[in-house]
């Protein structure tokens, strides 16, 4: 595993060169990560940065932000995103590249909420959300039993009884840290929040569909909390051993839904990163 952050006085990542780019949850992002993560073991991940300017801002290093000021209220006033040596960053800069809009209109409303309430010891609903879906979270496109098993957390059902429809699915994860912890620590119960989109556009936006998303992301429907849980090595093809079905039996992963009688306590449907 490598260290949390490197040394930013150093040339390089080394690390970027070990990045597996033909594992299922990187493909949306390989074409363009794959050449990046080249040249960030070369010259660094700012620097590999430094000619991408997503939404009109740009990679700094991380010593570009005061330390009174809060990152996500740097990025929206100085239209500047500070950038450490590290895969959580680099994973940032590439869902940036990819989702421009939704990152930028998501770093908006944190700015607002900051503005509007100050940073205190809780975020809020609206923020909690927005951290949620930019460190965890992920786009389904799939056929509606799918989706009804999810929803229900049917995972029998979701993962073995309609196993042959994820053939018609598409799963794209846009938390930056859930992608780093696939690369650093990947392990079963690594769970993604899967978001439900607003209507008109039922459970699921078009994969890649970055205007889209970034227009559903409304701040009184994301204090709704509008996500379901889904642990990614579950899904077929992308973890090897869920071939065998025994996998799914883990019932500390594969939680099922709690009836209404049970939600008095919270417990989490599955373990996520930080």
């Amino acid at each position: 595993m490598e260290a949390p952050c490197a040394d930013p006085a150093a040339s390089g990542w080394p690390a970027a060169s070990r990045i597996d780019w033909s594992v299922p949850w990187l493909q949306p992002y390989a074409a363009r990560g794959r050449l990046l993560a080249k040249r960030a073991a070369d010259i660094g991940v700012v620097s590999a940065l430094a000619d991408e300017q997503p939404a009109e801002r740009r990679f700094v290093p991380q010593q570009a932000l005061a330390p009174d000021t809060a990152y996500e209220q740097f990025i929206d006033e100085a239209a500047a995103i500070p950038t450490r040596e590290n895969a959580h960053d680099f994973f940032n800069a590439l869902v940036w590249l990819h989702l421009p809009q939704a990152k930028r209109r998501m770093n908006r409303l944190q700015a607002t909420e900051i503005r509007r309430l100050g940073v205190g010891s809780r975020r809020g609903r609206v923020r909690d959300a927005l951290t949620l879906l930019d460190e965890n979270g992920a786009i389904l496109q799939a056929p509606p039993p799918l989706w009804d098993a999810l929803r229900q957390r049917d995972w029998r059902r979701l993962f073995v009884g309609e196993r042959s429809l994820w053939s018609q699915a598409r799963l794209q994860i846009v938390g930056h840290a859930l992608l780093e912890q696939l690369l650093v620590a990947p392990r079963k119960s690594l769970t993604a929040h899967v978001l439900l989109a607003p209507e008109p556009h039922g459970p699921s936006l078009a994969m890649g569909d970055d205007r889209a998303l970034a227009a559903a992301l409304d701040p009184d429907w994301l204090a709704s909390k509008p996500f379901t849980p889904l642990p990614v090595l579950g899904v077929p093809g992308w973890c090897a051993q869920n071939q065998n079905f025994c996998f799914y039996d883990d019932s500390d992963v594969f939680r099922p839904r709690r009836s209404p009688e049970s939600r008095t306590t919270h417990v989490p449907a599955a373990p996520h990163p930080a």
